[in-house]
């Protein structure tokens, strides 16, 4: 399928980009192969063919669930200027 510079332009307005005439030949043959290559793969047969998710049958290795950094709010809280119940309080912006 091959795109036309007026479909380009088309294109092009309606996703508001502005593009010169340079752009819009580029943009004309790039999109123009990308259709293309669409409908060769469009064109292969798959009958029988089991789609897969990954093309590669294994599973996700997964690491151990182990803390590595220590509780420190209790520390961070006594620099804080005004604390309570464990939340940072902060002068009321929006009235």
């Amino acid at each position: 399928m091959s795109l036309t510079i007026e479909e380009v332009k088309k294109i092009a307005l309606l996703a508001r980009l502005a593009l010169n005439d340079d752009e819009v030949q580029a943009y004309s043959e790039s999109l123009s192969d990308i259709f293309d290559l669409a409908a060769q793969m469009n064109a292969v047969d798959t009958t029988g063919i089991e789609p897969m998710a990954h093309p590669q049958d294994i599973s996700q290795r997964l690491r151990e669930d182990i803390v590595t950094a220590s509780d420190e709010r209790e520390k961070f809280q006594s620099l804080a200027p005004a604390t309570e119940a464990g939340l940072y309080l902060i002068p009321r912006v929006i009235e």
